[in-house]
């Protein structure tokens, strides 16, 4: 027994290049922060080495606020102008849904390619590899949010609720990107490749975006196709984004799409992170 103990001892020594005695036997939280913000600039770095990873938060608010503004303005509201206080709320949904489904798929590419065999290998918490490209991400959810605002500014959107109900919209934009990536992030610990996570990632993105009131009101829906939208994730937060940005209003809806937020991370995150834990 003292051999063996001898061994283990050494074999943790050698491994992470410091005393067996000085190695933690669970990262405290200052530790888990420091590695997760430590994650997160790696991801950063990533980004900028890649700018093509910004092209789904740069070009596509641009080109879709244009395009179903120009193209269903008229036959739903009348005119361009009456139509944008609907399709910008629900192009901001659709671009934090869709800039959210790039974590999961960069987390498999990073798998795949043998990245987290090094991580594993590091006395680092296990959320940390997860929760730093979701801080990382922030800055894409900031990107299409204010990109497209300003498109819809440029066209002739005023919204309501002037430049505080604006803010409010823009951050509950974020929140609400930030908190369905962990949906895709559990995808992409489960899925076997990239590929599989992108599939299955579009096959939830398009009807949680088109079955919802992001450009169409839901009263005029068939009854059976309301009742769904009405208790889609994507409407809770369009509903809110048009009571904070048209309106000015910080309403029960507002509150109701943060809790529907709350509760997508308290369910996914640690499904993902059990699941990244078991790949390790």
């Amino acid at each position: 027994m003292t051999l063996l103990s001898t061994t283990v001892d050494e074999t943790v020594t050698a491994t992470t290049h410091v005393g067996a005695q000085d190695l933690p036997a669970r990262p405290t939280v200052r530790d888990t922060l420091s590695q997760s913000f430590a994650m997160a600039w790696r991801a950063m770095k990533k980004m900028r080495r890649n700018p093509e990873q910004w092209f789904d938060v740069t070009i596509q608010p641009l080109l879709f606020t244009a395009m179903f503004a120009y193209i269903f303005g008229g036959a739903i509201s009348g005119s361009v102008e009456n139509y944008l206080p609907i399709v910008i709320t629900g192009i901001l949904a659709q671009t934090a849904l869709t800039a959210c489904m790039a974590t999961g798929i960069q987390l498999r590419e990073d798998m795949d390619k043998g990245v987290f065999d090094r991580f594993k290998s590091l006395p680092i918490a296990r959320i940390a590899p997860l929760a730093g490209p979701a801080i990382a991400d922030l800055a894409r959810y900031g990107t299409a949010a204010t990109l497209t605002i300003l498109t819809g500014l440029a066209m002739g959107y005023r919204p309501g609720g002037g430049v505080l109900g604006v803010l409010g919209g823009w951050l509950l934009t974020v929140i609400a990107g930030w908190s369905l990536a962990w949906i895709f992030t559990y995808l992409g610990t489960k899925a076997r490749s990239a590929q599989a996570v992108q599939g299955i990632s579009m096959l939830i993105m398009f009807p949680l975006t088109f079955l919802s009131n992001a450009f169409v009101p839901a009263e005029t829906l068939p009854s059976w196709l309301e009742k769904f939208v009405n208790i889609n994730p994507v409407s809770l937060v369009v509903t809110a984004l048009r009571d904070l940005m048209n309106d000015g209003q910080v309403t029960a809806h507002v509150g109701t799409a943060l809790l529907g937020c709350a509760v997508v991370v308290a369910i996914f995150l640690p499904l993902s992170v059990r699941s990244y834990s078991r790949k390790m």
